[in-house]
């Protein structure tokens, strides 16, 4: 079973994902230029969210060694978990600058192995433990411990979506050769595209000096690249395959897996990626979100191969005007699913066909909440919406 998600997202004048020239990412599509972001930057929005920050079981670090050695108070550990690790196929580099501060996973500083490792709070807290009691284990011990653990304490949300590829050092460390270390990704996420033509525009700005003096003109100019466009977000989570990721949390591992369905609805639609927002301040959410379950994946960008053009409706109208049209077709030609939900706010947009002269909705499911939404989606999958509510995590309520 897979659950499908369809999103219609206009941006005010944004670069929430730049290339390496400092552009809005962009591509071909349909024989014309349109405006991109990345798959990539779109996870990372939703993985950091605060809607899905009760789910964020993974870390994923170059400091392994540090979080590992902060857990074991008042044992001077750091050297020895580093050697172990080093041991599993994460070998410690030097590093040639001083650290400014805190990393993002709360490290600070300090050498940083080669590979970056993507492991579990779960695992670093057990790993901690280990070595604090471990000082009559040899460091070959304690490295295949350590890779045991890393290896089978996957079962965390945003790792059992995102999967893991983790390729140590095989045939150099004893402690990998037996152990399968890669998590298969429940979820897939396409490149959201304009669904219209969409051209990178500049914005020359300059920074007055708030201190007169003899000389004339600006304290800095400089120019930034910015684009505004309307796009097709498209994301399917493998059912199955994410139960079977989060098998090892236990009794409640479906009603997880059922939360972090919701947890991951709210997040694609109340986060966007950070690419210069405090310039722009593109804070829009979607006017259309559509789900599906289905048993094949179908990605509807195809809708748009033909350019959304103003015409006598605005872009975000037309374009859910295509969108349904060509799921319309696709019905009929291919069959429909087995639900399918549409939600805009407060009902705005309607995704409909005009059959006749009568519109006719897509969707068997009209919801003008997310709430609704999430809520609709989870019991339609066949879970009790207040079991779901009452999974814990780390001790905590997910919810």
């Amino acid at each position: 079973m897979l659950i499908e998600i369809h999103a219609i997202q206009n941006h005010s004048p944004a670069n929430l994902n730049r290339d390496d020239l400092g552009a809005p990412k962009t591509c071909y599509f349909g024989g014309v230029l349109r405006s991109r972001i990345s798959s990539q930057a779109i996870k990372r929005s939703i993985r950091t969210s605060s809607e899905f920050q009760t789910l964020l079981g993974g870390v994923r670090t170059r400091r392994l060694a540090q979080l590992v050695a902060a857990q074991v108070k008042d044992s001077p550990v750091k050297a020895r978990a580093e050697k172990v690790l080093a041991l599993c196929g994460f070998e410690v580099k030097e590093t040639t600058k001083k650290s400014s501060g805190a990393d993002e996973d709360g490290a600070s500083g300090g050498n940083t192995s080669k590979a970056l490792v993507y492991t579990t709070h779960e695992a670093i807290r057990e790993m901690a433990s280990l070595l604090q009691d471990g000082a009559g284990k040899s460091d070959q011990q304690l490295a295949r411990e350590f890779a045991e653990l890393i290896a089978k304490r996957t079962a965390v949300p945003d790792m059992a979506l995102s999967g893991r590829m983790l390729e140590p050092d095989k045939s150099a460390r004893d402690p990998w050769r037996s152990l399968e270390t890669t998590v298969e990704a429940a979820l897939q996420v396409a490149h959201a595209i304009s669904t219209h033509e969409a051209r990178p525009e500049v914005d020359y700005y300059v920074a007055k000096d708030d201190v007169p003096g003899e000389d004339a003109g600006a304290g800095f100019v400089d120019e930034a690249m910015f684009a505004s466009a309307c796009f097709y977000k498209y994301f399917s989570i493998n059912w199955e395959t994410l139960l079977g990721n989060l098998s090892g949390y236990g009794e409640q591992h479906k009603e997880l897996a059922a939360h972090t369905v919701g947890a991951f609805l709210r997040g694609m639609a109340m986060v966007n990626p950070s690419g210069m927002q405090n310039r722009f301040a593109a804070h829009n959410r979607p006017d259309g979100i559509l789900v599906e379950i289905r048993d094949t994946p179908i990605n509807y960008m195809n809708a748009f191969a033909n350019p959304v053009t103003k015409d006598d409706q605005d872009v975000i109208s037309q374009s859910i005007a295509q969108l349904g049209q060509y799921v319309h077709d696709l019905d009929t030609g291919y069959g429909r699913p087995q639900m399918r939900f549409w939600f805009s706010p407060n009902g705005r947009y309607p995704l409909t066909v005009q059959e006749g002269k009568a519109d006719t909705a897509v969707a068997e499911h009209n919801l003008a909440s997310l709430e609704d939404l999430v809520r609709a989606v989870i019991t339609g999958i066949g879970y009790d919406w207040d079991a779901v509510q009452r999974v814990v995590l780390n001790g905590k309520p997910a919810l």
